[in-house]
């Protein structure tokens, strides 16, 4: 039976990879895009699986009229409050209407439940939203995966790859949760198709800790990578707050503090995944954070194939 299943946030980096791993199963997919946007038609008006249809966030009745008849919503949005809460509350508030039985919203992240009051912003906002969905008549599946393995290779300033250093906050062995976009595409995909999903399913592509990167950097490249302690997670915490304090960009999605603020949650062991079920839909190859840094550095030529390969 063809599942009927709504992407929001479909032009987005890893909405599109969803989308793609959408269609290697038995679905007809809409791609929810705003009023005026030319970007889903370009990526998807070819398509024949694929609808487009067009309704603002602020217009309860147009988004309403879209979501019905779908199987499930699968929301990938991204940005701060007017995107996070504001926006997927209306899209929840649709679903409801519509008598749409599932939502999956848009976390893709590390387990927000336990941080800290004031720690993490953007891992505020979901638990914020998370409270609207648990009070909802819509059965809900959040997909928690830990942070994108891919951000190792530049965007997370974890491994400092011209000076051979590791950084690492309060320990250099807390466990910390990674997961490439394709994997966590792959698991959403087959979320949307699972009618017995439950409430949270938790994946991590590979598990890792600061000390064990840098082996594996120094394996890779065979040069010595060292650790480096950059101080505690409560020192780093404050650190975030006297930025943001002063920043001029406090509603951009990720600024540096925001960043600042995920390895707090991370290092900190308050976002560790502890419940990951990487075999719910069978065996699975996942791609490993070695895997992840080995193809970086092939391409940068920082490794030779015999080792980076191995």
């Amino acid at each position: 039976m063809t599942t009927s299943v709504l992407v929001a946030g479909a032009t987005g980096d890893l909405g599109q990879r969803i989308v793609r791993d959408l269609l290697t199963h038995d679905t007809r997919i809409r791609v929810l895009t705003r009023p005026g946007s030319g970007t889903a038609a370009a990526l998807y008006g070819a398509n024949d699986r694929i609808d487009i249809v067009t309704a603002a966030y602020t217009d309860p009745a147009a988004l309403t009229t879209a979501v019905t008849g779908t199987d499930v919503i699968v929301s990938v949005v991204s940005g701060t409050r007017p995107v996070i809460v504001d926006a997927q509350r209306a899209l929840l508030a649709a679903a409801v209407a519509a008598g749409v039985p599932r939502f999956i919203p848009s976390d893709y992240s590390s387990d927000y439940r336990q941080i800290a009051l004031g720690t993490n912003r953007n891992f505020e906002l979901r638990r914020e939203f998370a409270a609207d969905l648990d009070a909802a008549p819509i059965k809900v599946t959040s997909v928690l995966n830990g942070a994108f393995a891919d951000m190792l290779t530049g965007t997370a300033p974890m491994i400092a790859f011209g000076r051979r250093k590791v950084m690492y906050w309060s320990s250099a062995d807390q466990i910390l949760d990674f997961t490439t976009k394709d994997d966590v595409a792959r698991v959403v995909a087959l979320v949307a198709l699972d009618a017995d999903a439950p409430r949270v399913v938790e994946i991590a592509g590979d598990r890792v800790t600061a000390r064990s990167v840098a082996q594996t950097m120094s394996e890779l490249t065979g040069t010595p990578f060292k650790l480096q302690f950059a101080g505690t997670t409560g020192t780093l915490s404050l650190l975030a707050k006297a930025v943001r304090r002063f920043s001029k960009t406090t509603d951009a999605a990720f600024p540096a503090w925001q960043g600042m603020q995920y390895f707090v949650s991370m290092f900190s062991g308050q976002a560790q995944l502890r419940h990951v079920d990487n075999d719910r839909y069978g065996d699975y190859d996942w791609t490993s954070v070695r895997d992840v840094l080995a193809v970086h550095l092939a391409g940068q030529g920082s490794a030779s194939p015999s080792t980076a390969l191995k």
